[in-house]
């Protein structure tokens, strides 16, 4: 009787194992397929406002411009004018950087190299913290996949190093290594406190929604996700192996979507 208890407690932890096997792979195939829909979500609302929302203001400016032709003799007319071309060019500038942030057309037209160093100047301008970046060009391009996968991962990370690490430098090191490609960032920030560092280097629901979807991004791929942290600043090095972006692993069988963000 003994031996029979203890047979159908194994065989009810083998089942439970499966189980939850199971119910994480399922669970990773929804996470990764929600990430493919909101990269695909970004494509398509960059590509509208630049190509709805920006035409219209374009189409605004050009009509401030014949209101300021028939003004001339109207100084207050002018004047008034004038301020609304002004703010329509700022928003036109506001709608292309909006545009561009959600999913640069670089990306898809020569690849993340490009893609990432014009990101990396406009961040530097934005934020006023000074960048070094040393960004190996890889001979051909990169997977679709791979490339969208670091160029999430950098911004995120510089995001993070504007909200959270008080740095006023950082610098971003990007290498074809092997069967691999690595991009690191580094910041001379304040650090993350230990006790932090731990739940974010463990499994844990405290790690936050960026984090979270930076792994889950890298862990499709095959790649992994490294963090390091001290009173001198804080280091994120994502590796990705080439060999692991064959079709096969792409979204469990999802296709990559060729519409692009046209500058």
């Amino acid at each position: 009787m003994w031996i029979s208890k203890h047979l159908r407690l194994s065989l009810a932890d083998s089942e439970l194992e499966t189980l939850i096997v199971e119910r994480t792979a399922e669970l990773q195939k929804l996470s990764q397929r929600l990430l493919k829909v909101q990269d695909d979500e970004r494509r398509k609302v960059a590509r509208d406002l630049h190509d709805s929302t920006g035409q219209t203001l374009a189409a605004l400016k050009i009509s401030v411009s014949l209101v300021q032709e028939h003004c001339k003799e109207d100084p207050p007319t002018l004047a008034l004018m004038s301020e609304v071309a002004q703010l329509a060019n700022q928003a036109i500038a506001e709608i292309r950087t909006m545009s561009y942030l959600l999913h640069p057309p670089l990306l898809d037209e020569v690849g993340f190299v490009c893609a990432a160093e014009w990101y990396i100047e406009g961040f530097a301008k934005r934020s006023g913290i000074t960048v070094k970046a040393d960004i190996a060009n890889p001979s051909g391009r990169l997977p679709k996949r791979v490339e969208i996968v670091l160029f999430r991962v950098l911004q995120e990370s510089l995001t993070n190093v504007q909200r959270h690490s008080g740095a006023s430098e950082a610098s971003i090191h990007f290498q074809h290594e092997g069967e691999a490609v690595i991009l690191e960032i580094r910041d001379s920030g304040r650090g993350i406190p230990e006790e932090r560092l731990r739940l974010i280097n463990g499994v844990s629901a405290e790690t936050g929604v960026g984090l979270a979807g930076m792994r889950e991004r890298l862990h499709e791929l095959n790649g992994k996700l490294e963090i390091e942290s001290d009173g001198r600043g804080t280091s994120m090095r994502a590796t990705v192996p080439i060999y692991a972006t064959s079709p096969a692993v792409q979204f469990g069988g999802f296709g990559e979507v060729g519409a692009s963000a046209q500058a």
